[in-house]
């Protein structure tokens, strides 16, 4: 079997372990005769997988006792309806809109309410974070919302933005547990796991306790109630079972590894081989500002379509897959999630500086 160096968005890269003990463990779970994809969400086994996965990720964290880790279905982008649902008590919101998805979220919750965007890096196709010390909250917004980390166009808030009080609602789908995270700067963190930490089809929320309510907007679907899930402990109807299975192993992995002070600085370590490297080829450019840079995400260009086009298919090629950019940037982009090993990012370095020559 010839594993490659998967450096894909999302659906991504997984540890190497974690998929090998999950294999391990397909056909019979721990002497139970049967796989977690054939249990009940209502035994005691699949409670135990549950339970502990989130007292493992309270524990990476850091999570206070007085915010509820909820494991849900429908991806992030179905919390993009769920929050103004949920938070809209006046139906105003304020967002910073920093690449895609946070527009995409800005646009849904315009169905519930008056949106505000107070800040934007559109007019330089999102290739910078705005400055959020001072923003122009309005007065009687129910919240401020974030993308944290863009995948698309590589760029990461590294200060909390001033919300003067209101809640923070943070997307972090593509940086979660890739460093540490002050929990308590923010209302509500939610993210997709397919990105950094398991399968396509799970997402977490961790909701701050008081949020919880049952004041929501009329018409808002039962399964869309935090309240709804929260008080049924995430298992309101089946869950996604062998999806939190597979976080539950990323977690335990994460914690053998050091917990996110190390990951940070083993996140740091890839980036900066890849950024020196672009800092000062000839031929390919990174796209950001160097201030906002991401560490899991990376996109680069060599300022030519063809070009481009032949770099990832030689890549391929050499075993590195999944380098093609997003259509709304071109060119190429390198997800080096937790899971990517530092070897992968040096042979990309390595393929990039023979491309660069034989390309000049």
């Amino acid at each position: 079997m010839a594993r490659v160096y998967n450096f894909s968005a999302g659906p991504a890269v997984l540890p190497e372990e974690v998929l090998k003990e999950a294999a391990d463990e397909m056909l019979d779970y721990r002497g139970c005769g049967m796989s977690v994809m054939e249990m009940s969400h209502r035994s005691q086994m699949f409670a135990d997988i549950i339970e502990t996965a989130e007292a493992d990720l309270r524990e990476l964290m850091n999570i206070p006792d007085n915010y509820k880790v909820l494991f849900l279905q429908g991806g992030a982008s179905q919390q993009f309806s769920a929050i103004p649902m949920n938070l809209m008590k006046n139906k105003v919101a304020d967002y910073i809109i920093t690449g895609q998805w946070a527009k995409k979220a800005c646009q849904e919750a315009q169905r519930y309410g008056k949106v505000n965007i107070i800040a934007s890096s559109e007019d330089k196709t999102y290739t910078y974070i705005p400055d959020c010390s001072d923003l122009p909250i309005s007065e009687d917004a129910d919240y401020v919302y974030v993308c944290w980390n863009n995948t698309i166009y590589g760029t990461k808030y590294n200060k909390v933005p001033n919300t003067k009080g209101k809640i923070l609602v943070a997307d972090m789908s593509s940086s979660i547990l890739s460093e540490p995270v002050n929990v308590e700067d923010f209302g509500v963190i939610y993210f997709g796991v397919q990105k950094n930490v398991g399968p396509a089809g799970v997402v977490i929320c961790i909701i701050r306790e008081d949020l919880i309510t049952d004041d929501v907007l009329p018409g808002t679907p039962t399964m869309l109630k935090w309240k709804t899930q929260a008080d049924a402990n995430s298992l309101y109807n089946t869950p996604p079972c062998y999806g939190i299975y597979i976080c539950g192993k990323v977690f335990q992995w994460l914690k053998k590894q050091g917990g996110l002070e190390a990951m940070k600085q083993r996140n740091e370590e890839k980036a900066k081989l890849l950024y020196d490297f672009l800092d000062q080829s000839e031929l390919f450019k990174g796209t950001v500002e160097k201030k906002d840079r991401s560490l899991m995400n990376v996109p680069f260009v060599t300022g030519d379509k063809d070009l481009d086009a032949k770099f990832v298919a030689e890549a391929k090629a050499e075993g590195l897959e999944n380098l093609k950019g997003h259509r709304t940037v071109g060119g190429m982009r390198a997800s080096i999630y937790n899971a990517m090993p530092k070897a992968g990012v040096e042979k990309l370095v390595a393929f990039m500086k023979k491309f660069e020559e034989e390309n000049k």
